[in-house]
């Protein structure tokens, strides 16, 4: 399993404590210091059956000053997202062909084997 992590994030700790609780094997991705590729993203947004935008945080300062209210094509918010990763969703935790993100937290039991 793997855990796109932000330590700093309340909902990201707690999705990563439910997977060591459940003694689950993770390795943790800390997304800020090595952001996903465009790639990476086309395949997890693949995976948690959603649009690019749909990743962004909205409530982010700089996605408020630099990003709202305007419109952007599929790749280029994939672009924005691989070079601006504090306006990723979190946390994403993947398993095998399957993502979700755990907001709230306890959507992570989804992907567990319980």
């Amino acid at each position: 399993m793997k855990i796109y992590h932000n330590n700093r994030c309340r909902k990201s700790r707690e999705a990563l404590e439910i997977l060591k609780k459940h003694k689950s094997p993770v390795t943790c991705v800390e997304y800020l210091k090595n952001p996903p590729s465009v790639q990476e993203l086309r395949q997890i947004i693949k995976m948690l059956n959603i649009s690019a935008v749909d990743l962004v945080r909205k409530s982010e300062k700089l996605y408020k000053e630099k990003f709202k209210n305007h419109e952007y094509t599929e790749n280029e918010w994939l672009d924005i997202l691989s070079s601006n990763p504090i306006l990723i969703q979190r946390p994403i935790i993947i398993k095998d062909n399957r993502a979700i993100l755990g907001r709230p937290p306890i959507n992570v039991l989804d992907l567990l084997d319980i």
